[in-house]
């Protein structure tokens, strides 16, 4: 027979404490639920209907998002952050720097390779590299103080796309839709739109749904390469294939009515109805003839002399076009796979050559995107991001003219809905090697996202395997410092 001392519950006294304690916590739970302080459970979505809007955790201040993310790793020293102290030790040893960087010796530190100038009425310091959108640097909230958990493309892509370094995760953009589903429900909710020189190194990584439902995964297209098999085989007719969906409607609804508790049945049927709306939406979207010659020309969308700039513009108008059908999330690529820096902005041998390149792609047409979606009220309801997976280090790769991978400290701009105007918040330390003050994991710009879509990224979870998942993992915090 146990006695009381080894079992405290058999102590009359002993079990009526505990279980008033009990009761007590109870209550505590029920108040903290009622004050919105504990993390969800998962959303509760209807199979048939995945897309429908569902409502955030608190008011937003953002409907869209639109993330630019800029492939290979933007040199934050030839872009952003302006560091006068790299410029006079230009050629010096580093006393205390690394011997061996990512990829092999260090050099000597590098001047910034592009010039910098004060911008705009704030009078903030940005390159020469990309001239238009330094003139709209007055609009934007830059974090010069990010850091990354991996120094390697693919890893580094996958923690800034789903918060996590292994494969495997959802994607941002799926938490998103998964929360708060579309208000267009004749497209995704989610769209990605690869740079047209190929797809980034993290592939569908940066745009898959993971464990969360499928239905919730980016749908990949851009302009030179539309969604395939929108329009039926040229042998059929319209009607016929009108009256050929109307009989699989049929059909569908017969046998889910037959099996009203198959939910994967329910989400296919679900799927493909969205598909078939799609074949109507997604042509006219992509049909950019219907633009203003004149806004054609602000894009360099019309731009002959340089055709991969060309096509890039394409993709911001139609990024553009997406969210202003009500697309809630966007992905942007500039830059492509690793390629030694000659597809993305991996500038490790030839980088002030290989950057010459691609910022004459990318800064006229994104300064034109921003600017059209600003006229056009689209920032009023959209927050834009600029972003890329790691930074460069100050010192040159020995026997090189370009910088190695960097994940201590770099930077992102954000502009649109919530955002502060002209403000930088944080810093790296005087050569903009290692972020030092108001220090931000990526994790904080994933919960800053969602906070400004109405979000609480610490109650957003799934429950995966047994463990209550979430974009920012057990980490995050909301960037304060850059909302208005």
């Amino acid at each position: 027979m146990p006695t009381t001392s080894l079992h405290p519950l058999l102590d009359r006294r002993s079990f009526l404490g505990s279980a008033a304690t009990g009761l007590g916590a109870i209550g505590l739970t029920s108040l903290l639920s009622e004050e919105g302080v504990l993390a969800s459970p998962p959303a509760a979505i209807d199979p048939a209907r995945p897309y429908a809007p569902r409502a955030p955790h608190f008011a937003p201040r953002a409907k869209n998002v639109l993330v630019v993310f800029c492939a290979g790793a933007t040199s934050q020293l030839e872009t952003w952050d302006y560091k006068p102290e790299l410029a006079r030790r230009d050629g010096q040893t580093l006393a205390d720097g690394p011997a061996v960087t990512f990829q092999g010796p260090a050099g000597a530190l590098a001047r910034p390779q592009y010039r910098f100038r004060p911008r705009g009425e704030t009078g903030k310091m940005v390159s020469d590299l990309v001239p238009r959108l330094a003139e709209l640097t007055d609009d934007f909230a830059f974090v010069h103080s990010l850091t990354s958990e991996s120094n390697t493309h693919g890893p580094a892509e996958n923690f800034l796309s789903t918060g996590f370094v292994a494969d495997g995760f959802p994607s941002s953009g799926a938490w998103v839709g998964y929360a708060l589903g579309s208000e267009n429900q004749n497209l995704p909710s989610f769209v990605a739109i690869p740079d047209p020189r190929g797809v980034p190194q993290a592939s569908v990584n940066n745009w898959g749904s993971g464990f969360l439902p499928g239905e919730f995964q980016g749908t990949p297209f851009n302009t030179g390469k539309p969604l395939r098999h929108l329009s039926p085989p040229k042998d059929v007719s319209p009607s016929d294939d009108r009256a050929a969906r109307d009989l699989l409607d049929r059909m569908n609804a017969r046998h889910l009515a037959t099996n009203p508790e198959d939910r994967r049945l329910a989400a296919r049927i679900a799927s493909y109805e969205l598909a078939a709306r799609m074949q109507l939406a997604i042509p006219e979207i992509a049909d950019l003839s219907t633009e203003p010659k004149h806004v054609l020309a602000s894009y360099g969308a019309d731009d002959e002399s340089n055709p991969t700039r060309a096509a890039f513009a394409r993709n911001c108008l139609l990024a553009r076009r997406l969210v202003e059908s009500g697309v809630r999330f966007v992905q942007l690529f500039n830059g492509a796979y690793a390629s030694g820096g000659r597809l993305n902005w991996d500038g490790h041998s030839k980088l002030k050559e290989q950057y010459d390149v691609h910022g004459a792609i990318l800064d006229q047409p994104v300064a034109a995107m921003i600017r059209d979606m600003r006229t056009r009220g689209l920032l009023e309801e959209t927050l834009v991001v600029w972003c890329t997976e790691f930074g460069r280090m100050p010192m040159f790769q020995k026997g090189a003219r370009g910088r190695d991978h960097n994940p201590d400290g770099f930077t992102c701009w954000l502009t649109g809905a919530g955002v502060k105007r002209g403000v930088s918040h944080g810093s790296t330390d005087e050569l903009g090697w290692k972020a030092v003050e108001d220090v931000h994991p990526l994790y904080d710009l994933n919960a800053t996202i969602l906070h400004l879509l109405g979000l609480d990224h610490e109650r957003l979870v799934f429950q995966h395997n047994g463990v209550e998942r979430r974009l920012t993992n057990v980490h995050g915090h909301v960037i304060d410092g850059v909302l208005a």
